[in-house]
């Protein structure tokens, strides 16, 4: 061999030698870049993460507070109108016993029970199970004092039907009215030591 091919043969080792050494040097640093690209990417999806689910939590409970806000502002008419629809059936039935039914006092009646029947129907669609059952019984009880006294006050009562019967099934309204409020109030989380 001769020395210029031996020093060129020793200055391509050195090439290839520090090629080899610049290679691992350049892959190290894609690494080091990959890792810290890597690491910053995985912070932010994490982030993101965190994010959607503070977003979604956030949307859980404006919902569950919107529901009760809701379901409070429907329990507090159905329990206005049902009472404000059992004292028209009573003023109804003192009305009967004392004068004769004008226009105006069967007006206020049928109103009363109108008003008791759109919160009814309201409550239907978004009252749980317990505040329906017991809503139920009242609008029930209520439609059949309803029924009673119309049929008393047209002359054309059905059996055992009586101004004293009609007045004692209007009273008997109060309590499922009370149990209806408790069943109201435990749902909205209110103590119901009524």
């Amino acid at each position: 061999m001769t020395a210029w091919a031996m020093c060129s043969w020793h200055e391509a080792e050195e090439v290839r030698g520090g090629t080899s050494v610049d290679l691992s040097s350049v892959l190290i640093a894609v690494a080091g870049v990959a890792g810290t690209l890597g690491g910053a990417l995985l912070t932010q999806r994490g982030s993101e993460k965190a994010k959607r689910l503070e977003i979604e939590l956030v949307r859980d409970h404006e919902e569950v507070r919107e529901n009760r806000s809701l379901r409070r502002t429907c329990y507090v008419e159905l329990n206005r109108d049902a009472r404000q629809f059992t004292t028209a059936l009573n003023r109804h039935l003192h009305v009967m016993r004392e004068r004769g039914v004008e226009e105006a006092d069967s007006d206020a009646l049928e109103e009363a029970k109108n008003a008791h029947r759109d919160r009814y129907s309201e409550a239907q669609m978004i009252a749980p199970e317990e505040v329906l059952r017991r809503a139920s019984a009242v609008n029930q009880a209520l439609n059949k004092v309803y029924g009673q006294v119309k049929r008393l006050e047209r002359g054309a009562p059905e059996p055992g039907e009586t101004m004293e019967t009609a007045a004692q099934a209007q009273y008997e309204v109060w309590e499922m009215l009370r149990t209806m409020r408790t069943a109201m109030r435990h749902d909205l989380g209110v103590s119901h030591g009524d």
